[in-house]
């Protein structure tokens, strides 16, 4: 039986409507016969949970896993490698998993992504369809709180101080060019999301993979 990846966060309100198929079928991993249905339930638990405890895990990244046999394998984008050596340390020791393959890409610094980043989280949750979907409602200043963006801007920039708080759109930025990840309510939310982050500056283009609430497997927004 082959089982897709899971998104390891979504928003309260919607991740208990997700099933382990709603992720792009490219990213597919195979459940092999010694894990149980059981073992396999209890496991995702488990691996969701630790994963969603991460300090570490912001807007700026995307974790998705699977299973190979018994070995947990872990995919998506970090934005800084503390955050791979984390979620790796976080299900290493569940019970159940003869190993954890990491598969975590590091995205590469930049100070050119840094800014995109910053542009397109602006764009993205400034827009007031998707406020509700920001533990913030609202701009980055707002997400950073007092003295944020001065503090931020001496310490290395947005990606080694991402906004605090819950984000169900999630913006990976890789050599300029963007991804969305995440769940939303609707399709028109999506779109929404995708024309705002189409026009932030400095983005060489933007790929839209959010999920829409519901959506039969392998229907994602264009």
């Amino acid at each position: 039986m082959v089982r897709r990846t899971v998104p390891c966060l979504a928003v309260a309100m919607l991740f208990a409507t997700l099933s382990t198929s709603t992720v792009s079928p490219a990213q597919q991993v195979q459940q092999g016969a010694h894990l149980s249905q059981e073992d396999g339930t209890r496991i995702v638990g488990e691996v969701r949970k630790a994963l969603s405890g991460l300090t570490t895990y912001g807007v700026f990244d995307w974790i998705t896993f699977g299973f190979r046999g018994t070995t947990l394998v872990l995919n998506g984008y970090a934005s800084r490698p503390t955050l791979k050596d984390d979620a790796g340390r976080a299900v290493k020791n569940i019970k159940g998993l003869s190993g954890v393959d990491n598969e975590i890409k590091v995205l590469p610094l930049s100070p050119n992504d840094d800014r995109i980043r910053a542009a397109v989280y602006n764009r993205v949750y400034t827009q007031a369809a998707l406020r509700k979907y920001n533990a913030n409602q609202g701009s980055l200043a707002q997400a950073l709180g007092p003295g944020g963006r001065s503090f931020t801007m001496m310490s290395g920039g947005i990606t080694n101080n991402p906004p605090i708080g819950y984000h169900a759109i999630h913006i990976v930025v890789n050599n300029g060019h963007v991804t969305l990840y995440g769940v939303v309510l609707n399709q028109s939310d999506a779109t929404i999301a995708l024309m705002q982050a189409n026009s932030a500056p400095g983005a060489f283009s933007v790929d839209n993979q959010l999920v829409v609430q519901g959506a039969n497997p392998g229907q994602e927004p264009k």
